[in-house]
């Protein structure tokens, strides 16, 4: 994908080959803090598919803050997850 692309732009061949391992974004986030990559603010937004203000609240503590990740192959929702009280719950597309 793009995403992934843009992601492996200035890295070696050890970390390209880790992320082209993950199965979410999760498994790339935790590889890019753990090698300690910096992500931009747009490698970030596409990897996680959309971090930000949003219409829809938490259904947990109200909040309009959080991310929304890639919809897992297969299905029709993506996940959401909560900046502030990290509930996660499902967003259908």
């Amino acid at each position: 994908s793009i995403m992934k692309e843009e992601l492996l732009k200035g890295l070696s061949e050890e970390q390209i080959k880790k992320i082209k391992e993950c199965k979410n974004t999760e498994e790339v986030l935790a590889i890019a803090k753990e090698e300690g990559i910096e992500l931009t603010d747009e490698q970030l937004e596409a990897v996680t598919g959309g971090c930000g203000t949003h219409t829809e609240p938490c259904p947990n503590c109200g909040n309009k803050k959080y991310c929304i990740h890639e919809n897992v192959p297969g299905t029709d929702y993506c996940w959401a997850v909560c900046d502030d009280c990290h509930t996660s719950w499902k967003v259908y597309l």
